[in-house]
């Protein structure tokens, strides 16, 4: 089941101009911290210190329900805002799929700056409410897609947010059991589905899994019933 949430993961936005230069002006003086794969940048309970923009790899953001099993919310991707929120401890926890690399900012500092710098605070605005809507479309697809409507989903929205534009082949910078906890399947289920759209020809898998190349967009498009 899909846990609420508050603002954790805030997607980030292909702004120009004054809204875009703020926060990367600020993030330009902000700490680097490189993790490892499974390495947390921060957990459920910590007290929220810092905002985090991924740079490079993906940060699974997760729930980690009463029974102890874990229901990722969302990956955020490079360009990513992570940790954002309105009480003063995470809600999520956020760990990295594969090696990665962030930047961090004293949340206080950058609460404050949006307060009188415009640009930046309509950049988080922006952000928060593309997370919103991720969110409901994540609810959705849990609660009434069948496996394959659901991996189809999850590949146009990997392509859409990471894939260079008019490029066809995205990476799977996690794992398969990754997928799984996001899709509300099981590991055998998404590798089965995998599999079954390469046989159909929507797909084509490459170096080892873990890159895939969209080869009938229509036709993916089509089976996520999108």
């Amino acid at each position: 089941m899909l846990a609420a949430h508050t603002d954790e993961t805030v997607r980030g936005t292909r702004a120009t101009g004054q809204e875009s230069n703020s926060l990367d002006q600020r993030m330009a003086y902000a700490t680097v911290r490189r993790l490892r794969a499974k390495e947390h940048v921060f957990c459920e309970g910590d007290e929220r210190e810092h905002v985090f923009r991924v740079e490079e790899g993906v940060i699974a953001v997760y729930k980690t329900l009463p029974d102890g099993r874990r229901q990722i919310i969302d990956f955020a991707y490079p360009g990513d805002l992570i940790g954002l929120g309105v009480i003063g401890e995470h809600v999520l926890s956020a760990q990295a799929t594969a090696p990665s690399k962030v930047r961090c900012l004293a949340a206080a500092a950058l609460e404050r700056i949006a307060e009188t710098d415009a640009g930046l605070a309509l950049k988080l605005y922006k952000a928060v409410c593309q997370e919103l809507a991720a969110t409901r479309s994540l609810l959705v697809t849990v609660g009434q897609r069948s496996a394959i409507e659901r991996v189809a989903a999850f590949l146009l929205s990997l392509h859409r947010r990471t894939a260079p534009e008019g490029a066809a082949t995205i990476n799977l910078a996690m794992r398969r059991s990754d997928i799984a906890d996001l899709l509300g399947l099981t590991i055998e289920t998404v590798s089965r589905t995998l599999t079954k759209l390469r046989c159909m020809g929507v797909i084509d898998l490459e170096q080892g899994a873990t890159r895939v190349r969209l080869c009938d967009l229509p036709h993916l498009l089509e089976l996520a019933n999108e």
